[in-house]
């Protein structure tokens, strides 16, 4: 009986905490920076496979997803993306501070994009041809 009390109060309390962190601002604002510049793509393909795979977290036209209106998970989603978009943001690009050679390099050793964003986002994971297309795009876009 004791325990079965725990239980109830601790599921008590998860959903009160729940509730309360939804006040949090942080991760509230979906808006979308407006695209200043874009860089001259190799060609059509390269740019789709950069929007399928690459541009919620790496440009200014982030598709939020459901989810990421609840906290905490906003609140993960928007880390990700401002993060992203600081190391690499096709939407403001500066052919001064082309980082689109590191790119091509994450991309070919699997580390972009990153699990965290496969695992809910089937639809990014590319076909073995598909990413040799898309590394190769980018290595003639960027440069290598």
């Amino acid at each position: 009986m004791k325990i079965k009390g725990l239980i109830v109060k601790g599921v008590i309390a998860g959903i009160v905490l729940f509730i309360a962190i939804q006040f949090v601002p942080y991760g509230k604002d979906h808006s979308n920076p407006p695209v200043i510049a874009e860089p001259p793509w190799d060609q059509p393909e390269t740019r789709e496979f950069f929007v399928r795979a690459c541009a919620d977290c790496h440009s200014n036209e982030t598709h939020w997803p459901w989810y990421s209106n609840f906290a905490p998970a906003s609140w993960l989603v928007t880390m990700d993306i401002n993060e992203g978009r600081e190391h690499f943001n096709v939407s403001e690009w500066d052919p001064q501070n082309n980082m689109g050679g590191w790119i091509a390099k994450q991309v070919e050793l699997g580390e972009m994009p990153p699990l965290k964003y496969l695992l809910p986002h089937p639809e990014a994971r590319l076909t073995d041809e598909e990413k040799a297309k898309f590394i190769n795009g980018l290595k003639n876009t960027f440069g290598r």
